[in-house]
């Protein structure tokens, strides 16, 4: 793998100071409601630490485990509160951007830790590490290392890393008379999701992301307009998803699922389709490498693994991580980071494999992982696709031709979050036939050309 060199957010256009966009933030957030996300200290010198989550089987198991760090930690109580991706990631921002504190550390992304560093929004985690002779920070994969560095400071670890794959029923394809190809493109992909489709028997070619929201429905839209040649805009911020390949990739999209897709795809996120696939209703599924350490039953005995589908551009994988970091407003920094220490430690990794099962050890984090035999064997079927995956997810050159932001299934400006739910909304409209490919792609062309404005000048 080599490591991919993030530039500082310090050297894109900034027309606006850090206090206008947090102000800006919290107007878009001021409606949203806070629930119990409470902490504080417990009696006896015990320290009680909130962490806000996202919702997923690895944050799952990290609750599972919660005892095992308390029992060890006795002065540390953890209270997880865990919401849907949407939900948190409002919550968490509000709470960072107004500098409360109600959250000592929360799951964020590769897209928020260097915008949110910019911002002070983060403690910086150098100093703590620098402490720990045993957290080795040179162990974590170079590219979701440098992610999540801003000035060559770390300001969050990594509690999974991932890109993204194309995950199939072999059984499933072979009754077909279907072969996958490592590197398969996205005809191919719809050809043979068109083969196996049989919603007659309960059975679907391909389960995509169809819920609103920057961090589901685009994630996998972002990688299909990208190897289509699309982007976000141009080098002079000049809005881009009016043009012929935004056309083509979006088109593709709605009609796969239309033809092959999972019924009610407007509503299925990452945890919906992966019901779907460990339930067997659908024969293949494209979204997080991440998603193979969650596989049950017939889906973990017959499952194959391929690269990212292609169109133009090679290598249209995403890189993401699912992150611990530590706000800056914390008054228990010390009590945070002895649990965020513990939580991405290369003993965790161990922990998860003897108590819970070595197929979900959580991915993508630490080079060392590889090496445990257990784990090796337990993800021989999909390790190395996620690891070569990662190597070559190129954030500065996303997509064919050149763009002035960082990110795959994201545009690294504070913007961004806004903008990209905006823009999905318009693409659900699309996939339940509520409205057109071009009167989506006009309206969300006028808003990405009011964020590009900004950066303009």
């Amino acid at each position: 793998m080599t490591e991919r060199k993030l530039r500082s957010p310090d050297h894109r256009p900034r027309p606006r100071s850090a206090v206008t966009l947090v102000a800006g933030l919290v107007l878009v957030l001021v409606a949203v409601a806070c629930s119990g996300a409470g902490g504080g200290g417990g009696g006896g010198g015990t320290t009680t630490i909130t962490l806000g989550s996202v919702d997923n089987p690895s944050m799952t198991d990290l609750k599972k485990l919660v005892p095992d760090f308390e029992s060890s930690h006795s002065g540390i109580k953890v209270n997880i509160v865990t919401l849907p991706e949407d939900q948190i990631r409002q919550q968490v921002t509000q709470d960072v951007a107004t500098q409360s504190g109600k959250f000592d550390l929360f799951t964020i992304g590769t897209y928020e830790v260097p915008l949110w560093a910019k911002l002070n929004w983060l403690a910086d985690l150098t100093p703590y590490i620098a402490k720990d002779s045993s957290y080795d920070p040179g162990d974590l994969i170079p590219g979701i290392k440098t992610a999540l560095t801003y000035q060559n400071d770390l300001y969050a670890v990594p509690f999974y890393g991932e890109s993204s794959m194309l995950m199939y029923r072999k059984d499933m394809l072979a009754a077909k008379g279907v072969t996958m190809p490592d590197h398969p493109t996205w005809d191919q992909v719809a050809a043979a999701a068109r083969a196996v489709n049989n919603p007659g028997s309960g059975l679907n070619g391909i389960c995509l992301r169809g819920l609103p929201g920057w961090g589901e429905q685009l994630a996998p839209l972002d990688t299909v307009v990208n190897t289509y040649g699309g982007r976000w805009f141009d080098q002079s911020w000049n809005a881009q998803l009016n043009t012929p390949a935004w056309r083509d990739a979006l088109t593709f999209y709605v009609n796969l699922l239309k033809t092959a897709g999972e019924p009610g795809a407007g509503s299925a996120g990452f945890t919906e389709c992966l019901n779907a696939y460990n339930n067997g209703k659908v024969a293949m599924w494209y979204d997080a490498t991440v998603a193979a350490s969650f596989f049950t039953g017939d889906a973990a005995k017959n499952s194959g693994y391929a690269y990212a589908p292609t169109k133009v551009k090679d290598w249209s994988g995403w890189l993401w991580a699912w992150t611990l970091a530590m706000g800056s407003a914390s008054k228990k920094k010390d009590a945070a980071w002895t649990f965020m220490d513990w939580a991405t430690s290369k003993d965790y990794a161990k922990l998860v494999g003897t108590k819970l099962g070595w197929t979900r050890v959580a991915p993508g984090t630490r080079t060392s992982t590889y090496s445990i035999p257990e784990y090796k064997a337990a993800s021989a079927g999909f390790a190395q696709v996620t690891l070569d995956s990662i190597g070559h997810a190129d954030v500065t050159h996303p997509t064919v031709d050149p763009v002035p932001y960082i990110g795959i299934q994201y545009v690294d400006i504070t913007e961004f979050q806004k903008l990209g739910d905006d823009v999905s909304q318009e693409f659900a409209k699309v996939i339940a036939g509520n409205e057109s490919v071009d009167a989506a792609l006009q309206k969300a062309q006028a808003l990405a050309a009011a964020v590009g404005k900004v950066y303009q000048h």
